[in-house]
């Protein structure tokens, strides 16, 4: 049982932490108009939630939902890293994050740490209605793809942590839940069973002896001779000398 507890509490603080590492990415791509990692990190928050929710009240299918969960967000923050450093064919110049809706690109790359974002407009001899002004960025300490990586890599270490953490609270909240049916925990009406020959044995009938009901005449009868206040230790008397006899 302490297991089980260190292990839900670990597995809370990691969901908690996926939480908050989910609001501060989905700020930053708000920002930059990234809008397919938008949907995913709105996914991500809902199905964390729901983890958060089976870790507290051991509903361990909720528990397995998150852990499924955790493997496919490990899948997409590789496809991140992949897309950033130009693996696989991918491009951090095109349009894939944006649906191709904008031309936006990562928040970071005219944000970042030390930038300096600086306008150029173009020859005002030239400019038209669709003119455009370039933007130039200088100074940056480090690339914007690599601080997405860094995101990325925080994001995939914590998946990892709570998917491992998630199958072994899921194993010890199964093995709790057998063990505690094994030893009967889970019947609703142990004591009934126990007795269920004893109600289903006829019941015989009852009379009485003719020695009996003399007996029992006689003391009624003294009782009444007695007065009213040893009526009831005649009553006492005439009974105990009875006895009862089953067929």
């Amino acid at each position: 049982m302490g297991c089980c507890c260190s292990g839900r509490c670990t597995l809370i603080f990691i969901c908690t932490l996926q939480l908050l590492l989910a609001l501060e990415r989905q700020v930053f791509d708000f920002l930059g108009y990234q809008w397919a990692p938008i949907l995913a990190n709105f996914f991500h928050s809902i199905i964390v939630i729901l983890g958060l929710f089976g870790t507290i009240q051991y509903r361990p299918r909720y528990i397995i939902v998150y852990a499924v969960w955790a493997a496919l967000w490990v899948a997409w923050n590789v496809f991140i890293i992949c897309f950033y450093l130009n693996v696989g064919g991918l491009s951090k110049e095109s349009n894939l994050l944006t649906f191709n809706i904008s031309a936006h690109h990562s928040w970071w790359s005219e944000h970042g740490p030390g930038c300096v974002r600086k306008e150029m407009p173009e020859d005002p001899e030239v400019r038209t209605t669709e003119s455009h002004s370039y933007i130039s960025v200088v100074g940056c300490f480090m690339e914007y793809r690599y601080i997405e990586v860094i995101h990325s890599g925080v994001q995939i270490l914590v998946a990892l942590l709570g998917f491992v953490y998630a199958c072994y609270v899921v194993s010890v909240i199964t093995e709790e839940e057998d063990s505690f049916d094994f030893i009967g925990g889970f019947d609703p009406y142990p004591l009934y069973h126990v007795n269920e020959k004893s109600a289903d044995l006829p019941l015989q009938p009852m009379y009485l002896s003719p020695q009996i009901r003399k007996a029992s005449t006689k003391g009624h009868d003294r009782a009444n001779s007695s007065g009213p206040k040893l009526s009831g230790l005649t009553h006492v008397r005439a009974y105990s000398q009875t006895s009862f006899s089953f067929s």
